[in-house]
């Protein structure tokens, strides 16, 4: 987790749900029912992010489609303001302009596809989860362990920035995919890491 560590870089699975049941022929709605298959995938967003998106807050889908799960987000009120994603499973971060707040759920998909692209994800994983990502809700943070690690993220990054290390948001979120992180020390260590071994066991199944 070092300075050197940074400057080193300058350059779900349940499947979609076989049957939908129209909204008005459920007399209740659970998560994770037949009746959520158009709601894939979730940003878990801080209170303060809320706030400002001023969008539905619905329950985290459970069960998400797609293949890198559910997101969790929070604003860093940088000049111009940007917003920080973590993904759950990998804690693979994204940094992407936060303005205008409410297209974040929109301009998501074209952020993933930029940094995994940067990254050197394979091509057809991208495209699959720019498919899956089709649709999605806001909801609140429920997982302590991905906001401690994006909290950890915030941190780093304001350093960094404000250093003047780095220009450019998707260099500096790949740059911190570098970083080791505890809750990963079992697992891959780096969100990176983490990233490409869940992108292998993706194309071993398909």
């Amino acid at each position: 987790m070092t300075a050197k560590l940074l400057k080193m870089s300058t350059s779900r699975t349940s499947p979609k749900s076989e049957v939908c049941y129209p909204l008005e022929d459920c007399d209740v709605i659970p998560v994770g029912s037949l009746c959520e298959t158009e709601k894939v995938f979730s940003i878990q967003a801080t209170k303060k992010l809320l706030d400002r998106v001023k969008q539905p807050v619905e329950p985290p889908v459970s069960a998400p489609t797609t293949a890198l799960g559910n997101w969790y987000a929070k604003a860093l009120f940088w000049r111009p303001h940007v917003v920080l994603l973590v993904n759950e499973p990998t804690l693979f971060p994204i940094l992407m302009p936060l303005a205008p707040a409410n297209t974040i759920m929109a301009r998501l998909p074209g952020a993933v596809w930029e940094h995994l692209l940067r990254h050197g994800t394979p091509l057809d994983f991208i495209e699959a989860e720019m498919t899956a990502m089709s649709d999605g809700r806001f909801a609140k943070t429920t997982n302590r362990s991905v906001v401690g690690s994006m909290n950890d993220f915030s941190r780093m990054a304001n350093i960094y920035w404000s250093e003047g290390e780095f220009d450019d948001l998707t260099e500096l979120a790949l740059a911190l995919s570098e970083i080791p992180c505890g809750p990963l020390f079992q697992r891959h260590v780096s969100p990176g890491l983490e990233l490409d071994a869940l992108v292998a066991n993706w194309r071993a199944r398909t």
